[in-house]
């Protein structure tokens, strides 16, 4: 055993060379239902005539709803003897939603059709009002939105799906006669040729006819021997149902640029997969992986998956949400006449939603509606964690807070890896290295700080371990397909894996975070979930069989992708409780599906100390985002290898304006915590820790809007600006929130000067120099300086945002500190922002304990009004009633006001008038206001 699970860890930590292994990994034409399905473009691209062999008959009202809901009996040409049924329904949102299935099948099995159970934060609510309906020629017509701007064509023969927004076609399903289900059939034996006998499916012939033509079933189906049994190096995949996977394809007419499909380290604009000229040679795969040294720039799946796509133009933008969990893979195909994609999955339901947009905000909104909006992260999980794989003793632990503290660097969460359990058992911990947890999370959490320690999802097979013996008398294990529980290699060498799918495992796992239980645990914390895809190291492609079994009966191929998101789920719910005051929980994860923002943060995993990893990342943040999960970072310095200081400089800069900022890396790497570094580094890593720190307020209000609006924490550039279509490719800088702050990583090695782009009419300010790069009416590219020590971050006029100069060693004590407001004028002379606040760790927000104030500047008036209905006696607001504003900077003042008055009594002031390409400012400082109030000071 020790040998064999040394093999694993020379594997897994081996640094010679970093490459991805991929031949760890499959490509589609390894995988039986992505051959077969796959084949089927390349078929309709020889014979672009092909009409689909799918069609409906008339529709009836779904019955178990009033609202707008038709049940459609679906009908397939190739097997006219086998019955689906399509459902149609229009929600609310004017989001519609399209599900086929398979129905009383003679063989008795059933397709998985829980996936959106997990996804949606509820049932969606279908609309009641608002839609004409029309039947007629062989076509419902749907027309539904503002003043019926939207429609819905459904074509009944052969099958076609259009969604129309002012006679304009924005998305089509089965355009191209793609859309296949594999039916459910059984493997027969026939007698072959010389006696012996050979395994086809049942109903071998291959023509059919429809409409008197002659159809050729191989289009759809081929002689692919995998089809009931699949084996794959040394594993070999039992499948019991046989085949059953989907073919679908969505077109997006007149657009150029297609977004999501997350996670990849790709370009955000998704480049095309097919065609002599495409960017890459193998489809966007979906299957949560633990890939271990992943390629900077490739379609190959990494630890998440999102079945979301948006497709922009300048005029409008669309979504599809194609809700499967099992292995999916995507081709995208751009023309001069639009995107093409083609999805095929394993297993599962037809289940898809189109979001109507018109906007991409709208989009964002609209996803969630359905999914949910992102969890409101507790205020210091948004600061600064350092983490590295390990921590091996509480002595270092607690060396480690003193040196930051006599570096005079904030920081408020460190971290544990998995050597601080003994033998890998979690929730135990070794007590020769850590003799007193409660008193080590005691001595951090006295300077304001907390702790996190990882919890993998596999579990050590080992009866002494209360967590296995618990699990095992509970029978709440995955299944091997033979029914007995399933062990594997991970980390603590023969593991278990906690089926999160099963009821059962809930109310225990939950108990298992509880002090009465979990008594060597404190309030100050936290928890990491790792490896939850799930790793398997011995399993095929480093994850589980696909055959083994969940609760209900289920194979782990139809809800992979989701099983990640499960673990974090009630990881985080357990957290939430185990207080009498419920607390915001914090747990990260690597693993996510479609919904997962609702439980916490992620990160891309095990990236490389690169500058080819450092570049690409941003695109992966964006793609992340605009699927919802926003809370997302990386390994800052890179997981691998020993960076340079420039790299590490540049990418602790990266780091600040990450939604999730953490530092961390591998066992075998050198330390590099960033009070090591001689100077000027030193200094230059304390610059950029304290500044993420004096931005806080900034990333509060943005990560209040994501939890109350759906929006992203950054924004892409084609989002913020949607009209501009030079900007909709761009990937590599971004804004935060809607601050109006843009800000650029510096990723080239020795870049002494960097150029940003700029898409709108509006001046923009440099953070740092208040140089003033005026607004212009066409977009342009600015250079920006950038030495070592500096980076383009730049604020957009008319914007008005907080910060906090006064960086403590923890962001929880802060929270007495005033505030700074920034103005900067607009074209027109106006500025507008806002400033969210409240106790930073309850739920207590929720109920009304808040500040918001809404800041605007107007004709010389600074202005503050509360925004939205909260009272100034609520609790928050009572006890932070005398945090006030101990400065104002008015950026882009053209000539020196003659006084600046609150209520009438003047204050003191500032000029500097614009000069050396800086803008004009004006600075007030210690205005006699205070955050909870309204008040106006008046410039004139």
């Amino acid at each position: 055993m020790r040998l064999l699970l040394a093999t694993f860890l020379a594997f897994f930590c081996a640094l010679t060379v970093h490459a991805v292994k991929r031949e760890d990994f499959k490509e589609c034409h390894q995988t039986s239902f992505c051959r077969r399905l796959r084949a089927i473009a390349d078929k309709q691209a020889a014979k672009p005539d092909f009409t689909s062999p799918y069609s409906v008959s008339d529709p009836k009202r779904t019955p178990d709803t009033d609202g707008y809901s038709w049940t459609f009996p679906l009908h397939s040409a190739l097997y006219p003897d086998v019955n689906f049924e399509m459902r149609v329904d229009l929600l609310e949102e004017g989001i519609v939603r399209v599900r086929a299935d398979e129905v009383n099948s003679p063989s008795g099995l059933q397709r998985y059709n829980e996936t959106a159970k997990w996804v949606f934060q509820g049932e969606p609510r279908i609309a009641k009002d608002g839609a004409d309906v029309k039947n007629e020629a062989d076509i419902t017509t749907i027309k539904y939105g503002k003043d019926k701007e939207l429609e819905l064509d459904i074509v009944h023969k052969p099958l076609q799906i259009t969604m129309k927004r002012n006679g304009k076609p924005q998305v089509v399903f089965n355009e191209r006669s793609l859309f296949h289900v594999e039916h459910y059939r059984k493997q027969v034996e026939k007698p072959a040729e010389g006696g012996e006998d050979v395994k086809v499916e049942e109903g071998e012939e291959q023509v059919v006819f429809q409409n008197g033509d002659e159809i050729d079933r191989s289009w759809f189906e081929t002689d692919d021997k995998d089809m009931f049994k699949e084996t794959w190096r040394k594993w070999t995949d039992s499948k019991p149902k046989g085949p059953e996977g989907l073919s679908v394809d969505f077109t997006f007419p007149g657009v150029e640029h297609v977004f999501g499909l997350p996670e990849h380290a790709s370009p955000l604009s998704l480049p095309s997969t097919v065609g002599e000229d495409s960017y890459y040679k193998e489809p966007y795969r979906l299957w949560n992986v633990d890939i271990f040294e992943y390629e900077a720039d490739s379609p190959m799946a990494l630890y998440g998956a999102v079945p979301l796509i948006h497709a922009h133009s300048k005029h409008s933008t669309v979504g599809v949400l194609n809700l499967v969990a099992s292995e999916t893979w995507v081709d995208v195909a751009h023309d001069k006449d639009g995107v093409r994609t083609h999805w095929v999955s394993e297993s599962g339901i037809v289940d898809f939603l189109i979001l109507p947009g018109p906007r991409p905000v709208d989009l964002f909104e609209q996803y969630a509606s359905l999914t949910g909006p992102a969890a409101l992260p507790p205020h210091w999980a948004t600061a600064y964690h350092q983490c590295r794989w390990n921590y091996n003793t509480q002595d270092e632990v607690i060396e480690v807070q003193d040196e930051f503290d006599k570096a005079d660097m904030p920081l408020d969460v460190t971290w544990l890896d998995i050597e601080y359990a003994p033998h890998h058992r979690y929730f135990d911990w070794n007590k020769a290295s850590f003799p007193d947890p409660p008193k080590m999370l005691d001595d951090v959490a006295s300077k304001g700080r907390k702790m996190v320690a990882i919890v993998d999802p596999h579990i050590k097979r080992e009866d002494s371990f209360r967590i296995y013996s618990d699990a095992k008398g509970l029978d709440v294990l995955i299944k091997r397909a033979d029914g007995e529980n399933f062990d594997g290699w991970c980390w603590p060498g023969s593991s278990v894996w906690v089926d999160f799918f099963n009821p059962k495992s809930w109310e225990w796992w939950t108990r298992m975070f509880s002090f009465p239980v979990w008594t060597d645990s404190t309030p100050a914390l936290y928890i990491w979930n790792d490896m939850n895809e799930p790793s398997v190291f011995d399993g095929p492609e480093i994850t589980m069989p696909k055959d083994n079994r969940h609760v209900g009966g289920w194979e782990h191929r139809d809800l992979h992708n989701l099983n990640g998101m499960m673990f974090h789920n009630q990881t985080q719910a357990a957290i939430t409780v185990r207080e009498s005051t419920p607390k915001r929980p914090f747990v990260l994860s690597r693993s996510f599906f479609a919904g997962s923002q609702r439980y916490g943060a992620v990160w891309i995993g095990d990236n490389l100390g690169t500058w080819a990893h450092l570049a690409g990342e941003a695109a992966v943040f964006l793609s992340n985002s605009v699927a919802g999960i926003s809370f997302v970072g990386s390994d800052v310095g890179g997981f691998f290898g020993n960076p340079s200081t420039e790299i590490l400089t540049r990418w602790y800069q990266a780091g600040a304006f990450m939604p999730f900022f953490r530092a961390h890396a591998h066992i075998d790497t050198k330390r590099r915590e960033p009070y090591l570094f001689p100077e000027p580094v030193k200094s230059q890593l304390r610059d950029v820790l304290r500044l993420r720190y004096q931005m806080l307020p900034l990333w509060y209000n943005a990560f209040h809007d994501a939890a109350t609006k759906g929006h992203p924490v950054i924004w892409p550039q084609y989002a913020y600006h949607p009209t501009d279509t030079k900007g909709f490719a761009i990937d590599d800088q971004y804004y935060v929130g809607q601050s109006g702050l843009l800000f650029k990583p510096v990723v080239t090695e020795g870049a002494t000067e960097t150029s940003v782009y700029l898409a709108d009419n509006e001046p923009y300010y440099d953070y740092f120099t208040h140089t003033v790069y005026p607004a212009s009416s066409k977009p342009r590219n600015v250079t920006i300086a950038t030495p070592i020590d500096r980076f383009p971050l730049l604020i957009q006029g008319g914007h008005i945002f907080p910060t906090r100069e006064r960086v403590r060693r923890s962001s929880p004590l802060m929270w007495q500190d005033p505030y700074t407001l920034t103005v900067a004028i607009g074209r027109d002379g106006t500025a507008k922002g806002e400033l969210y606040s409240d106790d930073g760790e309850t739920f207590a927000w929720q109920e009304g304990e808040i500040v918001h104030a809404q800041y605007t500047y107007e004709k010389g008036v600074l202005s503050s009004r509360h925004k939205g209905e909260w009272r100034k006696d609520n609790a928050w607001a009572k006890k932070i009633a005398h945090v006030g504003v101990e400065r104002v900077i008015i950026l882009g003042a053209k000539k020196a006001p003659k006084s600046v008055k609150i209520a009438g009594e003047e204050v003191q002031f500032a000029y500097e008038k614009p000069q050396g390409g800086k803008a004009g400012t004006i600075t007030i400082k210690n205005p006699p206001v205070k955050i909870v109030d309204e008040w106006e000071i008046v410039i004139a």
